[in-house]
């Protein structure tokens, strides 16, 4: 049992999380989340003035889990073509593995951040501006061929939609989905080369 005064904002994200797991968005409470930790609801809102504000702050910790491995390879100095490759397949398999090793969860989450669109345009805005890290290297590496490496970001985030977007994330586990993903780098690759 947490005592009120001991609880942080992080617990709460965890309790939040496993309690949506368990009632799903639209039966979980905040008193539910109080009762996992065994402290008042008050408590609860003492770090979080609302539900709406807990269920953002729920869905922006679990994308944000993704951002920091991403970051990584965006910063890294090797070869922007290797980096940008290496990138596309840690997003593809993160949302893979979430999908499919966690599928209430992920229901639940798709359902929240339906309902958190400036969360997920954040969100998108830095996967986007990780990208354009990648392809300004390439193009100062002279690996890329592109006279606006903000379009051509966005350009490869959209055409590899169908590997991160959750709406495809029913064919996922289809077998040809890593060969699938490998036919659409080559053709991408040969884009930002201008072959």
């Amino acid at each position: 049992m947490t005592t009120d005064n001991a609880l942080t904002p992080e617990q709460i994200l965890c309790a939040a999380e496993d309690v949506l797991r368990r009632f799903g968005p639209a039966k979980a409470t905040v008193v539910d989340i109080a009762r996992a930790l065994g402290v008042s609801h008050g408590s609860v809102y003492r770090h979080f003035p609302s539900k709406a504000a807990l269920r953002e702050a729920v869905t922006q910790r679990w994308l944000d889990r993704s951002h920091d491995e991403l970051a990584a390879i965006a910063e890294d100095g090797g070869p922007a073509d290797e980096r940008l490759h290496r990138w596309l397949a840690t997003l593809f398999a993160a949302k893979r593995q979430k999908a499919l090793d966690d599928p209430e969860m992920f229901a639940t989450y798709m359902t929240l951040v339906g309902e958190l669109s400036t969360t997920v345009d954040a969100h998108v805005a830095t996967l986007v501006g990780q990208i354009r890290r990648i392809v300004e290297d390439g193009v100062a590496q002279g690996v890329f061929r592109t006279p606006d490496a903000g379009s051509a970001a966005r350009a490869v985030f959209q055409a590899t939609a169908h590997f991160h977007d959750p709406a495809h994330a029913h064919e996922w586990s289809h077998e040809r989905a890593g060969a699938d993903f490998e036919a659409l780098w080559s053709l991408l690759l040969n884009g930002l080369r201008g072959r």
